[in-house]
């Protein structure tokens, strides 16, 4: 079934963003992507929305790459979805055996049935040919005041951490020790903040969120009673024809709303040896990765170490790039960099081994990635993190941070990057 195309204008756009999310929720399954309208260079829409299930595909770890290069094969059209941290096992022989609260699946993709781009003011439906005379129903509708979307008053829940803190301290001083034995030289550890037996408004909360975060890959996906509601400010990995970039962060500090404070801030994150040092070691694990499928010698580092400010903080950001074979397949792409290396550490596998028994739950559908591929093979992906996961059915709500820890780490020093990276997410619902 082919897709036809209609093209709107409109005044206002970010009214334009909210309105259509709230339309959206009619939908069990919605994936929202926004940019934020930072107009960096190597992003195509400032949002997109994808509704209607035509078909799908759900499973867990167990071959869960090659069912995806099934399913997109077969669907030469836009699908949208997620994959979730413990697809690692599909790589590598790992296991996952940490606390769940949120049971995630641990891959889903869905091919819309409607798709709406936002382009500045321009609009552009792409809907499935059987649905074409819904666009301009849909387009009335969506700019419509809805009386029956919730405007509920925000409900303050009370947020834990999982590890306490002198716990998370000797857990970084034990990673520490692995780095020393030579085992490992950099392990981001993570730990979650939960709350269970409440209820939140998804929509709310995330629209908060996005407020007070404006980061260019931020995301709504809903999978039934499943909810990402995420600030991401990180690209995992885009693909456009041959070429490949990945844009790894490793590197954070925070801001000050005193301007010459602020500059400095950044100009220390800048300078700062460890924090340098975290994101040239993840560049490096980035490129081993890439160099997997590249075109031999095709392999740079377009940017290194730059600092990227945000609302809520400063970050030093990378961007490796490669040219590859036009007869690699996209999910083969995916699977050869997965999971990303700036939520693993390095040597990844390794890595990954002691996170598993560091941590103690499983991280889920946080440090995956959320994203598309286009009818071409073309795909964009971000790394799920500044994101909160919410189980309706449950009524468990959950965020994680982590930060990058290396021989010259200080154990309460990434104690207050954790808390400094939670900052916006405990805002939103405490």
């Amino acid at each position: 079934m082919q897709r036809v195309k209609a093209h709107f204008k409109v005044h206002d756009t970010c009214l334009f963003k909210s309105q259509i999310l709230d339309w959206a929720q009619q939908f069990n399954t919605i994936a929202w992507l926004d940019s934020n309208e930072h107009h960096e260079k190597n992003s195509q829409f400032d949002g997109i929305l994808a509704v209607g299930v035509e078909s799908s595909l759900v499973t867990d770890s167990n071959n869960g790459f090659e069912q995806l290069k099934k399913y997109q094969s077969q669907n030469k059209d836009f699908i949208f979805g997620f994959l979730a941290y413990d697809l690692k096992n599909d790589v590598e022989n790992l296991i996952s055996e940490n606390y769940d609260g949120l049971n995630f699946p641990d891959l889903y993709f869905f091919r819309p049935k409607k798709l709406i781009f936002i382009s500045g003011k321009h609009i552009t439906f792409k809907y499935l040919s059987a649905y074409k005379k819904d666009i301009k129903k849909d387009f009335t509708e969506i700019q419509t005041p809805n009386t029956l979307i919730k405007q509920e008053k925000k409900i303050k829940i009370t947020v834990k951490p999982r590890i306490k803190k002198e716990a998370y301290l000797q857990k970084v001083e034990k990673i520490i020790e692995h780095i020393h034995k030579g085992e490992i030289y950099e392990a981001n550890f993570c730990q979650e903040f939960y709350s269970e037996k409440n209820t939140i408004n998804p929509v709310a909360v995330y629209k908060n969120l996005n407020e007070i975060s404006k980061t260019p890959f931020a995301a709504f996906f809903k999978y039934n009673k499943h909810y990402l509601l995420s600030a991401s400010p990180e690209r995992y990995l885009k693909k456009t024809g041959t070429k490949i970039i990945s844009q790894p962060i490793k590197g954070t500090a925070k801001r000050s709303s005193i301007k010459e404070q602020d500059l400095a801030l950044k100009q220390h994150l800048k300078k700062d040896p460890k924090e340098k040092a975290e994101n040239i070691m993840i560049v490096d694990l980035v490129r081993n990765d890439l160099s997997k499928f590249a075109v031999k010698g095709s392999v740079r580092v377009e940017e290194l170490c730059a600092v990227h400010s945000f609302k809520q903080v400063h970050q030093m950001i990378s961007t490796i790039s490669t040219k590859i074979k036009a007869d690699v397949h996209p999910v083969d792409i995916i699977k050869s960099t997965y999971p990303m290396g700036s939520m693993t550490g390095a040597p990844k596998v390794s890595a990954m081994k002691i996170i598993e028994c560091q941590e103690e739950t499983k991280r889920g559908l946080y440090s995956g990635t959320v994203g598309y591929f286009t009818p071409d093979g073309d795909f964009d992906f971000n790394v799920i993190i500044r994101s909160i996961l919410y189980n309706e059915k449950k009524r468990y709500v959950s965020f994680s941070v982590g930060s990058a820890i290396t021989s010259k780490s200080v154990a309460q020093t990434e104690l207050e990057e954790c808390l400094l990276k939670a900052k916006a997410m405990h805002k939103v619902l405490v």
